[in-house]
């Protein structure tokens, strides 16, 4: 059965790195004394090494340790053999273009389908949905498919951001960029704000955290969902 986190944010303003997530992840990751880490969305200002260091402090808190994928020889061979997954954020176009070339994009997809837990944050939940093309990174490298895991059966818009009424700034809103990709393609999107993430367990997908999600379907008006709204039915 399927077991997953998807969270827009790892960090929140004035948190540390995974803190608002910790409880939540103490029991989605309880059978696990260890997890795998797929560092491969960072671009650059922190190395592979210092990325997964990072993220093995959070998950000492919980008595959990952390590997990095690319402290493997063989990366299918991790997936495989992992208790459990955690890919976290930065750029999602390199992220994709890695888990392609690693040829392990649709072996992840199928390892966690089977069950395996997994977490992404960021970059690491623009992958759950059924193509990247609703991410906010720039394209600063081309994948070979806009393509992704397939976990949940829509797209996700992470870092959600409504429209500041008393800005100047007269560029395009998330709300914009997302009806602009309605106006080709017919999968739906859910914003997420900072703070709220998505449980999914097995068919069921259920919105969490303090704050609503905005959702997205093309020619209809965006609609607010609250804390507990069951998505399980979206498509």
């Amino acid at each position: 059965m399927k077991s997953i986190i998807i969270a827009s944010t790892s960090t929140l303003h004035e948190g540390s790195y995974l803190e608002y997530l910790l409880p939540t992840l103490q029991s989605h990751f309880k059978n696990c004394k260890s997890i795998l880490f797929i560092p491969y969305a960072r671009p650059s200002g922190i190395s592979h090494d210092e990325y997964t260091s990072k993220v093995a402090q959070a998950f000492a808190s919980i008595n959990i340790s952390v590997k990095g994928i690319h402290e493997f020889d063989n990366p299918e061979n991790a997936i495989k053999n992992a208790e459990g997954i955690f890919t976290g954020g930065g750029n999602t176009f390199l992220l994709v273009t890695q888990l392609y070339k690693n040829n392990i994009m649709q072996l992840l997809a199928e390892t966690v389908k089977n069950g395996t837990p997994y977490l992404g944050t960021s970059a690491g939940s623009n992958i759950c949905g059924l193509s990247m093309q609703t991410t906010n990174d720039m394209p600063i490298i081309y994948p070979p498919s806009f393509q992704t895991l397939g976990l949940i059966p829509f797209n996700l818009n992470p870092h959600y951001l409504d429209p500041d009424m008393q800005s100047k700034h007269m560029g395009e809103t998330r709300e914009t960029r997302i009806k602009e990709f309605h106006a080709f393609n017919a999968i739906p999107v859910l914003g997420l704000r900072e703070g709220s993430w998505l449980e999914v367990k097995g068919d069921k997908i259920t919105l969490k955290g303090s704050l609503t999600a905005r959702l997205f379907l093309q020619n209809q008006t965006p609609k607010e969902l609250e804390s507990e709204s069951d998505l399980s039915s979206l498509k």
